[in-house]
């Protein structure tokens, strides 16, 4: 049973989110400060993480900083802040999806579950030969989920590695966002393409040499990305 971890100040949201994830089979914990949600989020093991931005003690934005510091556990982030600077950072911080309050309960029980069934499914690639992609200095271990530069390894989050990998397993092809944000985030993009835009942003800061004219992922204006060989 995959044991989720919602750190939300407002009892009547939390206690909401609790019934309908626990109905869908889910094994639940609430926190209600930002202090107590980040030390259980780093002292326990969750499946994936519900984080409110607007906490008491220590915002959102910074439990996602330290988790994603030592963990990949999948984070959605919610928040009633509607301004894309808010979604911006959070998924800059690590963050794997950004829901705006108010949603409907059903809506987060389906994004909970394609998170899961992802990283469940990567997970279980490592009983796999190790499959290599080398181009021109660029080396993805997609088996063990690692990546160097020139020999010097670069960390990533969970959705930058899949969003990296699905674009060298596919060179030359063309991508719209939309296309993208399907494919890696297993769900339809609502108009919400900030997303893939700043996971692309964060991936070339990572791997370009010069981000302003990127040899790796070539943004192909009106349309999308495409990865380069």
């Amino acid at each position: 049973m995959s044991k989720i971890l919602i750190v939300e100040d407002e009892e009547a949201i939390a206690d909401l989110e609790k019934d309908y994830l626990e109905l869908s089979g889910f094994a639940v914990e609430v926190a209600n400060d930002g202090e107590t949600g980040l030390n259980k989020a780093l002292e326990e093991d969750y499946d994936l993480l519900i984080l409110d931005l607007m906490l008491p003690g220590v915002d959102g934005f910074e439990i996602c900083r330290k988790v994603r510091d030592e963990k990949n556990t999948p984070i959605i982030m919610v928040s009633a802040k509607k301004d894309d600077i808010d979604k911006i950072r959070g998924l800059g911080l690590g963050a794997d999806d950004y829901m705006t309050k108010p949603f409907s309960p059903s809506e987060l029980v389906a994004r909970v579950k394609a998170h899961l069934a992802r990283y469940e499914r990567l997970i279980g690639s490592a009983v796999e030969e190790n499959k290599v992609i080398e181009i021109r200095g660029l080396k993805i271990d997609t088996t063990a989920r690692r990546v160097w530069v020139n020999g010097e390894e670069r960390a990533f989050t969970t959705k930058e590695f899949d969003l990296l990998t699905f674009l060298a397993s596919h060179p030359n092809h063309v991508y719209t966002k939309d296309e993208l944000f399907s494919q890696i985030w297993d769900m339809e993009s609502i108009g919400d393409i900030a997303t893939v835009t700043v996971h692309i942003k964060k991936i070339r800061e990572k791997i370009e040499y010069d981000t302003s004219n990127p040899q790796y992922i070539e943004t192909i204006w009106g349309v999308g990305y495409r990865f380069k060989m």
